[in-house]
């Protein structure tokens, strides 16, 4: 009976001992490990002279890593945020101004999403610097159509190798028609992702398809703003690019050199209760402390623009839709009075210019010509017929040019009554977008349509058609510089360039520079004594 004891447990030791054996031999499962992916981005947004916030989306919680440098084989550079999420937001700081900066995304240093020598941005100027800047216009881009990718084609084939932008803006319903996320993931994101979105900031404005997102709750997301838009864009509402700062992400402003912007929303309401035409409201208050802020630094270019136009005769219609009409009665005599020279809306998926004007709020058949615009010349500054710039006057700062630049992605309608008789030109059977382009004290603008071709243009000019008188000793010679961009004529024979040097005799001497259309014209009085 021992015996037998014995070599039962003796059985069962062998029979543990082998189990164990086997169990130390073989190799733990793992389990399928997620492989993060890049979903939306890399986008730019907030950007500024010293810093830029770089936004991506992934499949799955991840870490957000961005390096950079300002060569693209070496980022030796390295901002991050250890939170795990699926919506990535990291801002770099300390960068220099006016420098390309290259950079690569993920989730860690063995963790690349996206990397490459596509893969850049250009820090902004110091604000109120003169320059050649250069921000793309896309008005009511985000609908998926042939329409939008061939603008978007024809706008980056137009800036080319050495055009590049410095920025773009939205003016609105940027992902139609509910302004939904996956709406703004196929009509928006997807269809710039290559070429613009990682390379531009963008600064966009709401549009009412923005505020849709909640279709059947409509009246409420224009009063929460629990919308899409504000989740997928971040804003300088700090005052960071410029500006006072609003701390509402449905209005701000931002310098790019010597432009001053702002975006503005025509749409949603504030404060549960007032709009962008209600004079009382937040949003006024806050553009007419911002305008006040700007005009007391000096001199530069002022752009404000948001969706709903105060002026049109495209798929609708100014004197009949109550958010226009308002506009029109009660809000844009501020930003007149206030000197702005440019407005930009979308909304009516056409494109419509005015010329130079001021001081119309009514219906269009109260527009009047003579009474209203303060510039007679189409402004194409080409040489052909009464085609000279619209020039302001840098004292009383009169006179805003009014545009509506809504077919970047929808396109085409009209009124009976189109087009507007505030209107230079009108176009509805082509799409576009526009480029903006300042060279100091020059502004250019053109209308790029989803074919190539530039249909219509303007240039405005202010400071120019100077008079100066020059005191100098006999022997001293003097520089001068001619007060506009473009080409120039001096009657001083040979001399084509902005600037020239003369050392003129004793005595009065008259110096004169034009451009080759004799549309500005400085003139210099040297006076020499012995």
């Amino acid at each position: 009976m021992k015996r037998t004891l014995s070599l039962s447990m003796l059985t069962l030791s062998l029979a543990l001992l082998a189990l164990a054996v086997n169990a130390q031999e073989k190799k733990p499962e793992r389990k399928p490990t997620v492989v993060a992916s890049l979903l939306r981005g890399p986008y730019l947004q907030v950007a500024t002279s010293n810093s830029i916030v770089i936004r991506w989306r992934t499949n799955t919680l991840t870490r957000s890593v961005v390096a950079y440098g300002t060569a693209a084989d070496n980022l030796d550079m390295v901002a991050e945020d250890s939170t795990l999420t699926f919506e990535h937001k990291v801002k770099l700081t300390g960068l220099t101004p006016r420098t390309r900066y290259y950079y690569s995304i993920g989730g860690g240093y063995a963790d690349t999403l996206q990397t490459g020598a596509d893969n850049y941005f250009v820090t902004l100027p110091v604000p109120g610097t003169p320059g050649s800047y250069r921000i793309g216009v896309f008005g009511d881009c985000g609908n998926n159509s042939t329409n939008q990718r061939s603008v978007r084609d024809q706008v980056e084939k137009y800036l080319g190798e050495d055009k590049l932008m410095d920025s773009w803006i939205l003016l609105g319903d940027n992902a139609y028609s509910n302004g939904t996320d996956p709406e703004y993931q196929e009509k928006f994101f997807n269809i710039y992702k290559d070429n613009f979105l990682k390379k531009y900031p963008v600064f966009p404005a709401p549009g009412n398809h923005d505020y849709n997102d909640l279709y059947r709750f409509k009246s409420s997301a224009q009063s929460t703003h629990d919308v899409a838009y504000y989740q997928n864009f971040s804003m300088p509402t700090e005052g960071e690019a410029g500006g006072v700062p609003s701390h509402n992400q449905a209005f701000y402003s931002f310098d790019i050199g010597n432009i001053h912007f702002l975006s503005l929303d025509s749409y949603g309401k504030e404060d549960q209760a007032t709009r962008l035409y209600d004079t009382t409201g937040a949003q006024v208050q806050w553009i007419k402390k911002d305008l006040e802020t700007f005009n007391k630094k000096g001199k530069g270019w002022v752009i404000a623009y948001w969706h709903h136009p105060p002026y049109t005769m495209g798929s609708h219609n100014s004197d009949k839709e109550y958010e226009l009409v308002k506009i029109r009665e009660n809000f844009i005599k501020i930003l007149e009075r206030n000197g702005v020279d440019l407005i930009l809306c979308g909304h009516s998926h056409l494109y419509e210019r005015s010329k130079l004007m001021q001081g119309h709020y009514g219906m269009e058949e109260t527009f009047d010509s003579a009474k209203h615009v303060l510039n007679h010349s189409t402004a194409l500054y080409d040489g052909s017929k009464n085609a000279c710039p619209y020039i302001k006057d840098p004292v009383t700062n009169l006179g805003t040019v009014y545009v509506v630049t809504g077919s970047a992605g929808a396109s085409g309608g009209k009124q009976a009554t189109y087009p507007h008789n505030a209107m230079y030109y009108s176009n509805y059977t082509i799409g576009g977008a526009s480029m903006l382009e300042v060279d100091d004290n020059r502004l250019d603008f053109k209308w790029i349509c989803a074919d190539g071709e530039i249909r219509d243009h303007f240039v405005m000019m202010k400071g120019v058609n100077k008079k100066n008188t020059i005191r100098l000793k006999k022997g001293q010679s003097v520089t001068l510089t001619a007060s506009f961009t473009g080409k120039y004529k001096w009657s001083q024979k040979g001399a084509t360039g902005k600037s020239i040097q003369v050392t003129p005799k004793v005595g009065k001497t008259i110096y004169e520079v034009s451009d080759p259309y004799s549309c500005v014209k400085d003139v210099f009085e040297v006076v020499v004594t012995k």
